[in-house]
C-alpha cells in the first residue's frame, strides 16, 4: 500500500483516474465495501503495476526437486535457486517501458498474481509454492487502498514536490524512507 501511494502521488493522472473510478461508483455512500471491489478495474491495474515494480519479496529462494537443464546448465536436485522477482518485473524482454508506472499495461491482460501462466510476473511466487495468502492479501490491499483513495485527497507536506519522494528500496522490504502525505478529507456533495 505504501508503494501504491508513492507511485500514485508521483503520477497524478493515475491518482485522479483511480479516485474518479472509486468515487463515481461509491457516490454518496461514502465508503467502499468489499463487494464493490469487483467494479474497480483501474484500481486492480494499479495494484498489479505497483507489485510489478515493487514485488512483495525481491528474491524467492527455492530448492529444486528434480534434475533440470536451463540453457547449457545442469541444475541438480536439492540445489538452492535464487529467483530475482524485482529484475523479472523490469525485464525489457517482457515489459515495454519497464521502468514506467503504466497500469494500463494490465488492461485486457490475462497476467495474474499467481505466476501460473506468466513467470515474468510473480510478486507472490508461483506454481506449487505460491503464497497461500495471496487472495486475502490482494483483497486487503485493494479494500484499504480503495477506502483511503475514496475518503481523502492526498498532498505532499508543504515545500515538497513529487520529485522529493524517495523511491529507494530497502533490502526488498519496502521503501527506505517513510512516506509522509497530508490527507485532505474528500467532501461528497449531495444533490438536492
Amino acid at each position: 500500500m505504501n508503494w501504491a501511494m508513492i507511485v500514485l502521488v508521483k503520477n497524478p493522472k493515475a491518482m485522479k483516474k483511480v479516485q474518479e473510478e472509486i468515487r463515481s461508483y461509491v457516490g454518496s455512500k461514502g465508503k467502499v465495501e468489499e463487494p464493490d471491489l469487483d467494479n474497480f478495474l483501474y484500481l486492480k491495474m494499479v495494484v498489479k503495476e505497483t507489485m510489478r515494480l515493487h514485488p512483495i519479496a525481491s528474491f524467492l529462494l527455492r530448492e529444486t526437486m528434480k534434475h533440470s537443464k536451463i540453457g547449457c546448465f545442469d541444475i541438480y536436485p536439492k540445489t538452492w535457486v535464487l529467483i530475482n522477482t524485482w529484475v523479472m518485473g523490469r525485464n525489457p524482454e517482457y515489459w515495454e517501458n519497464p521502468e514506467e508506472f503504466l497500469p494500463e499495461r494490465f488492461k485486457d491482460s490475462s497476467i495474474d498474481f499467481g505466476g501460473d501462466q506468466s513467470f515474468e510476473y510473480t510478486p507472490f511466487g508461483g506454481g506449487r509454492r505460491v503464497c497461500p495468502a495471496i487472495n486475502m492479501s490482494i483483497v486487503f490491499v485493494e479494500f484499504v487502498l480503495a477506502n483511503v483513495l475514496c475518503t481523502f485527497n492526498w498532498e505532499l507536506p508543504e515545500g515538497l514536490t513529487s520529485e522529493d519522494l524517495n523511491k529507494e528500496e530497502f533490502a526488498g522490504l519496502g521503501s527506505r524512507y517513510p512516506l509522509e502525505l497530508v490527507p485532505i478529507k474528500h467532501v461528497v456533495r449531495k444533490s438536492i
